[in-house]
């Protein structure tokens, strides 16, 4: 595990491994929230929302082949200095050039490995979204119908009436379904009766890899690695220098292959830089999408929390205190006297009409005798006496 953590050697660290599995969700969610926002000014966006999984699946298949083709790794771990090779196990002992330090000799990429790394970087993610949003469709639809009842039972179970108030028998009005809407709704409870499991085996196996794969047991990342016989391990400094010399080869080589008269040449040409200049800006757009997203998303969430705390006033200023009458009982100048018997407050008592303590003996028989305060003069009575159980 020490070793993970180190990031030595040619072997990808846990934590190398699981950004370059999670970039391609933080990418979906980026785009999702651009295309959304320009959706807000540009309605027709609204259709490459509903298209979502199809959309971001070929955008995914033209990135991830392009990058198979050129440097051997998928898209997300060529940002990362990444490369896949094919592992072969029986190795002989003559040959130990390319043989890692765990016994297994590495090679280039064949053509169906990367055909089959496609197939579990875009094919299989792009079945598993659909088989989710049907799972909750149909999970949706069971929670209503046992919340309302089934839609089509309370249809037939209704009284319809026509124009002249004669009763239409709902036979006439049933419409038999349609042998595809039969077969997709038998196919949608076998998914909501599957899928569940399904989930819970695939999320499984990838948390059973990545701890074999952290604690140094196994040389997979996952088992979609393991199924095609392909280590991901880290570019050496000749390979990241020798890409762009081979990305150059295969696009004169491409060029080389073009047929037509000049101006057909020309037009092709032209097609193929335009190509070449968006893979060429795609990475840097993609994750520049990225940390804009990430950016979006803390500028929203800390003006959300600004605009739902709650606002915080200063404390409002002390009143002033009550005006003495002229006719009143002077205050003392120490404030522990009590102002009738002119001793030190005994069982403080305060009169709430006005503010001032006193003795609970002195204002009790003051104010029961005279009904007010015995210095602002205020009107006052027994039940606006407050025992103070702290003198202060």
């Amino acid at each position: 595990m020490l070793f993970q953590v180190g990031g030595q050697g040619t072997r990808p660290t846990f934590f190398e491994m699981a950004a370059a599995q999670q970039l391609p969700a933080s990418l979906r969610a980026a785009l999702t929230y651009s295309i959304g926002v320009l959706a807000l000014r540009r309605p027709f966006f609204h259709r490459v929302l509903d298209y979502e999984d199809e959309f971001f699946s070929l955008l995914m298949l033209v990135l991830e082949t392009h990058s198979l083709r050129t440097t051997d790794a998928s898209f997300s771990e060529s940002l990362y200095g990444l490369r896949r090779r094919g592992v072969n196990v029986k190795v002989k002992k003559e040959d130990s050039r390319s043989v890692s330090g765990d016994g297994i000799q590495h090679r280039g990429l064949a053509k169906h490995q990367k055909v089959l790394s496609v197939v579990f970087l875009v094919v299989l993610p792009y079945f598993k979204s659909k088989l989710h949003a049907i799972y909750n469709k149909e999970r949706e639809a069971r929670l209503q119908a046992s919340l309302w009842g089934d839609d089509n039972e309370r249809f037939n179970d209704a009284e319809i009436y026509d124009v002249r108030g004669d009763l239409v028998p709902t036979r006439t009005l049933r419409v038999e379904a349609s042998v595809r809407e039969r077969v997709m709704n038998k196919f949608q409870k076998i998914v909501g009766a599957c899928y569940p499991w399904l989930h819970a085996s695939s999320e499984g196996l990838s948390f059973t890899y990545q701890l074999l794969y952290l604690l140094d047991a196994t040389g997979f990342y996952s088992l979609g690695l393991q199924v095609i016989g392909v280590h991901v391990c880290r570019a050496t400094g000749q390979e990241l220098m020798d890409t762009s010399s081979r990305i150059s080869k295969i696009r004169s080589h491409e060029r080389e292959r073009l047929r037509g008269p000049p101006w057909l040449k020309a037009i092709q040409g032209g097609i193929l830089t335009c190509m070449y200049t968006m893979l060429d800006y795609a990475q840097t757009g993609l994750i520049a999408a990225v940390f804009f997203f990430k950016m979006m998303e803390w500028w929203y969430q800390s003006a959300e929390e600004r605009m739902s705390a709650p606002t915080v006033y200063p404390p409002p200023p002390p009143p002033p205190p009550p005006k003495v009458a002229k006719e009143g009982i002077p205050l003392p100048p120490n404030r522990t006297i009590c102002p009738l018997c002119s001793e030190k407050r005994a069982n403080p008592s305060v009169v709430t009409v006005s503010g001032f303590v006193f003795c609970y003996t002195c204002i009790f028989k003051y104010v029961s005798q005279y009904k007010r305060c015995p210095i602002t003069l205020m009107p006052a009575n027994v039940d606006h006496i407050r025992r103070l159980f702290h003198d202060m």
